[in-house]
């Protein structure tokens, strides 16, 4: 009986090789573009700068290790925005899901100066409690169209939300800002 020819197993291909250093910039550039509005976004949503920076950290790796995915439907900088708001509302449930004792939590330590911190205060916290009162997606809304200036259709895309949804929402939110300032000025 005649031997059965083998069946070769196709080679695989070798791997590309790496090039660090155009992965250096990639990362550099995303964080050079994007780390500012990242981060104003997520402390509008947790509203806890060492959490925050976490947030932005957790986010630029989450960006660069997905560039290859990116397909382009948006811009990057609403596609990172969108990475950036998913991942703070995952940090504010753990957050939540997560009791510390009182005596387990870390003493605050703020070096501004005080005279500084007094110039404001009121107005601050009237802004402060609106934006608490609001909802994480309404907040998100907020910073993303009066800090970081994008339409409404670079807010619907990164956010996940139609159009109406952020129009509403933001309008909601102003007027909710507008009540608030002027009876904190009138106590």
């Amino acid at each position: 009986m005649p031997a059965l020819p083998r069946h070769r197993r196709p080679r695989r291909a070798e791997p590309r090789a790496v090039d660090r250093n155009a992965l250096d910039r990639q990362l550099g550039d995303l964080i050079d573009e994007h780390t500012d509005a990242v981060f104003r976004l997520a402390f509008g949503i947790l509203h806890d700068r060492q959490l925050t920076e976490d947030v932005v950290q957790e986010t630029m790796m989450k960006a660069w290790t997905s560039l290859e995915r990116f397909r382009g439907d948006a811009s990057e900088r609403t596609w990172i925005l969108r990475i950036a708001h998913n991942t703070a509302i995952d940090a504010l449930r753990r957050r939540r899901d997560q009791a510390t004792a009182p005596d387990q939590m870390p003493e605050l330590t703020d070096p501004a100066d005080p005279a500084a911190q007094a110039i404001g205060r009121d107005s601050l916290a009237a802004v402060g409690r609106v934006l608490a009162s609001l909802d994480e997606t309404s907040r998100s809304i907020v910073v993303l169209r009066e800090v970081e200036g994008m339409s409404y259709q670079e807010i619907a895309d990164a956010l996940g939300v139609p159009v109406p949804t952020v129009k509403t929402r933001l309008l909601r939110a102003r007027r909710a800002l507008q009540a608030a300032t002027p009876e904190e000025e009138a106590t």
